[in-house]
Order: C-alpha cells, then structure tokens, then sequence
C-alpha cells in the first residue's frame, strides 16, 4: 500500500493521493500556518477508525438481509494535554435507518470493530480506549 503526499501552497496544504487516484485535502492548524484548506492529520485518524468499522459492519448486515436505507456515523476523540497529544479515547456512534433488527446490528458492530478493523488493533495496542454504540432510525 502506497500513498503520496503534495505540497500545494508555501504552507501546510498538502493533497493527499491513495489508489484509484482519488485526492483528500490535507491542512495544519492555524498556529502552524494553516489555512483550513483540508481536514487535519488527527482527524484522519478519526475518519480512518469509523470507516474502517463502518466498511465491515455494513457488509455483515448486507449479509445477514438487513435493510438499510441510510448510515452516518460520528467519531468522538479524546486528547491528553502533554505533547505529543495522542488520543486517549475514542467513541464511534453508527447511526443506522431501515429495518434492521437491533441485536444483529450490536454482533455486527462487535466483530466489525474489534475483530475485523485493522485501524482499530493499531490504535488499541497504543493503549487507546475504543467504545462504539449503535442508534437505529
């Protein structure tokens, strides 16, 4: 796996390439010159987790003849104040809408995030603290 990163102005813009060519928008701060011209780093880390359990937990339901007709999630990171300000932890909510039996839904989420989420063992064995919850309709 290969991704490349291009600096777009004499700041911290970056546009970031991964397979298929597709682009994501790379900023810093404005402390260190950013111009909210993309996402931040840590950020991604936060997109990368809930995609990453999202991915997995859609295709276990596709399996299992749920319906869903609609499926935010939202990621919630915690920050320790000393430098480097990692995550301490981290909370994934799967809000799901159409007919899908609650039950399923929690098994789903369990193996998707604890067992088939690489994102998730990274930042786990770093010590980490990952819980998720699930809202449907």
């Amino acid at each position: 796996m290969k991704v490349e990163l291009k600096r777009l102005n004499d700041a911290v813009h970056f546009e970031g390439t991964g397979s298929g060519n597709v682009k994501v928008h790379i900023d810093g701060s404005e402390a260190i010159g950013g111009q909210g011209l993309g996402v931040r780093p840590m950020e991604l880390v936060l997109m990368a987790v809930g995609s990453c359990g999202v991915l997995d937990l859609l295709s276990i339901l596709k399996k299992q003849r749920q319906e869903i007709t609609d499926c935010t999630i939202e990621v919630n990171g915690e920050r320790r104040q000393e430098i480097p300000t990692i995550f301490t932890k981290i909370h994934i909510l799967f809000r799901l809408k159409g007919t899908i039996d609650l039950e399923k839904a929690e098994k789903a989420a369990e193996l998707a995030v604890r067992k088939y989420c690489s994102v998730h063992d990274m930042l786990a064995a770093g010590g980490v603290e990952i819980n998720y919850s699930i809202e449907i309709n």
